[in-house]
């Protein structure tokens, strides 16, 4: 795979949009594959045929978990990793490469209409907590934030 260095401003600038709503744009020169990224706050959500930005299509079934401020809630720091991991499994079985989530740390407003998946801050720090969460990784799926 190529350098992110050796990318011409047109394409960096390019991987900024998607080819479609979850998928990013290949750079085939540099070797650079396309990806697909999906929803990911309590488990793995890629729809299953033509996207939409406002998930009306149908989902490919997947596994429902806790959302993120219950999970923190238990302070069960393994059961985060195995959480993590399965989405992970689930992820690399529907090929997803990137899942966007978990939020961690960010209940700045009781107005805000997503806090139910937004990890509170627990006995590890905010970003140790996501690390363990973010186990996910580990089977080859990448989580965001």
């Amino acid at each position: 795979m190529g350098s992110f260095n050796q990318l011409t401003l047109e394409e960096k600038a390019s991987l900024t949009s998607g080819a479609d709503f979850w998928t990013t744009k290949p750079i085939e020169r540099s070797g650079i594959p396309g990806f697909m990224l999906t929803d990911g706050p309590h488990g793995l959500r890629k729809q299953a045929e033509e996207s939409d930005h406002l998930g009306l299509a149908a989902s490919v079934p997947a596994t429902c978990f806790p959302p993120a401020v219950a999970l923190a809630s238990s302070w069960d720091i393994e059961l985060a990793e195995r959480v993590g991991a399965a989405i992970g499994l689930e992820a690399a079985i529907e090929d997803v490469a990137v899942v966007l989530g978990p939020g961690i740390n960010i209940k700045r407003s009781p107005l805000c209409g997503r806090n139910f998946e937004y990890s509170p801050r627990i006995r590890l720090s905010p970003a140790d907590w996501a690390q363990r969460w973010c186990a996910a990784s580990s089977p080859g799926a990448s989580a965001r934030r």
